[in-house]
C-alpha cells in the first residue's frame, strides 16, 4: 500500500513525527509551508484565533497527484484546539472523496473541544476522516 504523509509544522515537532511516521510506514512526505513566517505572536494569538474559526491562510505553491496513494495522512499542529489554519489549505487541496488520517499534535495532546467541528468540515469538502489521532509532543 503506497502511503503520503502531507503536514505543516511551525515549531518543527510535527515535522518530526511526519519523519518518524514516513520512515516507520515507508510513506513520501509533502510538507506545506505558509508564504511568510509567523512570528510567536503572531502564530499563537492571532494564528490561533484564525484556527478556531477555521480559516485558511496564504501557503506557498504546493502540487501533488494523490491518485498514487491508497493512504493519505494529514499532520498539522493544534492551535487554541483547533488544527493550525494551514489544515483548511490541506482540505482544499485533496480531492474529494479523498479519505484521510488526521494526526494532530500539540503539548497538550487534545483536541476534543474540535474533533467534531473539524470532521464536519472535512466532511462538507467531501473528506472522510477514517482515523482521528490527537499525539503530544514533548519539548
Amino acid at each position: 500500500m503506497k502511503s503520503v504523509i502531507i503536514y505543516y509544522s511551525y515549531t518543527g515537532k510535527t515535522r518530526e513525527l511526519a519523519e518518524k511516521t514516513a520512515r516507520d510506514i515507508d510513506a513520501d512526505l509533502i510538507e506545506v509551508k505558509e508564504k511568510r513566517n509567523r512570528s510567536t505572536f503572531n502564530a499563537y494569538v492571532c494564528g490561533s484565533l484564525a484556527a478556531r474559526r477555521q480559516k485558511k491562510t496564504e501557503i506557498k505553491e504546493v502540487t501533488f497527484d494523490l491518485s498514487e496513494y491508497e493512504k493519505v495522512i494529514v499532520a498539522v499542529p493544534i492551535w487554541a484546539g483547533f488544527p493550525s489554519t494551514p489544515f483548511n489549505n490541506i482540505l482544499e487541496l485533496l480531492p474529494e472523496g479523498k479519505e484521510i488520517e488526521l494526526i494532530l499534535t500539540s503539548g497538550s495532546g487534545n483536541s476534543k473541544g474540535s474533533k467534531e467541528k473539524t470532521i464536519s468540515l472535512a466532511k462538507q469538502k467531501n473528506i472522510k476522516v477514517i482515523k482521528y489521532t490527537d499525539v503530544k509532543t514533548t519539548k
